[in-house]
């Protein structure tokens, strides 16, 4: 299910979610709609979409020897537990029935979090346009996790250090696109995006004077568009 909140901050909206739908923070995932600063005429907000977690009840019902909520991270890449080696079968088997060689190990686990890096020749074609293949690949692995029994546990797939190299282009192309925007007071709208990497452009411009952001679209890869919100114009 998803539900929108406003508030004057996004910790704010977030902790009104959390009070209104009665469910912890690990509970749902917050998408970024629109951002409002204080100005002469305007009192500022953050309106956020939450997506809410089902079957949260379920969590633990997997017979496992290791405790995701311990919160630290770990070196060791052979599966631990049943979960675990499955959840790495899984996903073996289905770079492997798309015709691509592949090793797959976990990088980190973390509470409610659990890393998986695949390597391959292929990695280019795994990762996909903007990242498009592997954030299917990772879907499909949190389906699979769900389907286990561990609907709270969020899998992060990862090849080539993409994930990182990605944030770290999209913090570049936000500054670069503010700087911009605020120079012609012309808004710009950038490339369709997943709910993360939106959020990253969200929060990476929130606190710069005269810019606000606005997701547009629908479905799962929305825009952010760039506005100028200056009194000069």
């Amino acid at each position: 299910m998803t539900y929108e909140f406003e508030g004057k901050t996004e910790k704010e909206a977030i902790e009104l979610a959390a009070s209104e739908l009665g469910l912890n923070r690990d509970q749902f995932d917050v998408e970024i709609l629109e951002t409002q600063k204080n100005s002469l005429f305007k009192k500022g907000y953050v309106k956020i979409c939450v997506h809410t977690v089902e079957n949260v009840q379920a969590k633990g019902t997997a017979n496992e020897n290791i405790d995701y909520d311990e919160g630290t991270r770990v070196a060791n890449p052979v599966p631990q537990g049943e979960f675990e080696e499955k959840l790495i079968d899984f996903v073996k088997n289905v770079v492997e029935k798309m015709g691509y060689d592949v090793k797959v190990d976990i990088i980190f686990r973390e509470e409610k979090k659990i890393g998986i890096k695949l390597d391959s020749e292929h990695s280019s074609i795994l990762i996909g346009r903007k990242g498009k293949n592997l954030d299917a690949l990772q879907l499909l692995a949190n389906i699979y996790a769900g389907r286990l029994g561990h609907e709270e546990i969020r899998v992060i797939l990862d090849t080539e250090n993409y994930r990182i190299r990605r944030e770290e282009s999209l913090v570049r192309l936000a500054y670069t696109t503010a700087d911009k925007v605020h120079q012609s007071h012309q808004s710009i709208l950038l490339e369709p995006m997943n709910p993360f990497e939106r959020r990253l452009i969200h929060t990476t411009l929130n606190d710069i004077p005269d810019i606000e952001t606005k997701s547009e679209g629908e479905g799962l890869y929305k825009q952010v568009r760039i506005i100028y919100k200056g009194f000069g114009r």
